[in-house]
């Protein structure tokens, strides 16, 4: 039976503001893709980033794009072959896994040959705020496994401290999001050491990163916004020790996959992580954690109401949407 596709924007308010050192969220806009195929139903989500050039108008151009492939049959691998990586690739090809395990019967982890994921360590993301709401944010989160912080340029290290200081027992990662200089870095190794800082995400521009292969080894460093597939990795090696593996830069699941099996194989660390999403976006981010070095998948947590049966916090521990939600049968 011929497919149907079809393709929505949907906004989820944030029950707090977002602040990053690039700017400030109040919403979740993501792109919603269902297929459908014998009375059949997968759907998938993807998160346009100003980034990276991409806008909802954008993503839902180049999913109208494929359509006539995707509603004639158009496998992930076409997909592949067709688009680009980004937010609109990443929510067909989701899309597409989830209605091809439910037509199986079976689940998306089975279908990939990886362990299904019912629960796991996420980190608890902590924005950018005024000294004395971040110090109240993670005191409230003083007992979680994993923290990450936002930070800037100018205020880095007075609210590294802040944090460290009501928050001193959980794994750490600060994130300045390319705000920070080669420079920088170098002059705030002490300081980061010092509050026992685990790992570093992206410190500086994408574009200004030969100066970190100086500082190899000082600190574990991420690459985020450095790295979207397997061809950026040979660029990476000798400058970052580890990946942040991310389905709205791969471009889905199956790109995924084969980034982060690729780049441990080459002795990076893999963080996965994700944008400010609703649950659709975390699920198939699940089963590429399940054996990572660290998860940043708390995008659901920041929505004021996210999708029914969606994932859920439980002191940190990241627990999986409910069966039935995405690629899981409703039996399971």
């Amino acid at each position: 039976m011929r497919r149907i596709l079809a393709v929505r924007h949907d906004r989820f308010p944030l029950r707090t503001p977002f602040r990053i050192a690039r700017g400030v969220k109040t919403a979740a806009d993501v792109v919603t893709v269902t297929i459908e195929e014998s009375g059949v139903q997968g759907w998938g989500e993807g998160v346009p980033y100003p980034r990276y050039g991409e806008t909802i108008e954008g993503a839902i151009a180049e999913i109208e794009g494929v359509r006539g492939l995707i509603e004639g049959g158009g496998t992930r691998a076409d997909l592949a072959a067709a688009m680009r990586a980004g937010a609109a690739r990443n929510a067909v090809d989701c899309a597409l896994w989830d209605l091809e395990a439910r037509l199986a019967k079976t689940s998306v982890a089975a279908l990939a040959g990886v362990a299904p994921v019912g629960a796991l360590a996420s980190a608890i993301t902590i924005g950018i705020d005024t000294p004395a709401a971040m110090v109240a944010a993670a005191r409230a989160a003083a007992t979680v496994p994993l923290l990450k912080i936002k930070v800037d340029r100018a205020g880095a290290a007075e609210q590294i401290a802040a944090v460290r200081a009501v928050a001193p027992a959980p794994r750490l990662i600060v994130d300045p999001n390319e705000s920070w200089r080669v420079e920088d870095l170098a002059d705030r190794l002490a300081m980061l050491r010092a509050h026992r800082v685990d790992l570093l995400e992206q410190p500086v521009p994408a574009g200004e990163d030969p100066g970190l292969g100086a500082l190899a080894g000082a600190i574990p460093i991420c690459a985020d916004e450095a790295l979207h597939t397997r061809a950026d990795l040979d660029r990476l090696a000798g400058r970052y020790s580890h990946v942040n593996v991310k389905l709205d830069k791969t471009g889905g699941l199956t790109e995924a996959l084969a980034l982060a099996a690729e780049a441990k194989a080459r002795g990076f660390g893999v963080m996965v992580g994700c944008m400010v999403c609703s649950s659709l976006g975390i699920a198939p981010a699940m089963l590429v954690a399940g054996d990572a070095a660290f998860v940043d998948l708390d995008g659901p947590l920041w929505l004021a109401q996210d999708r029914p049966r969606g994932a859920r916090d439980d002191g940190g521990i990241l627990k999986a949407p409910e069966p039935g939600f995405w690629g899981t049968p409703a039996c399971a």
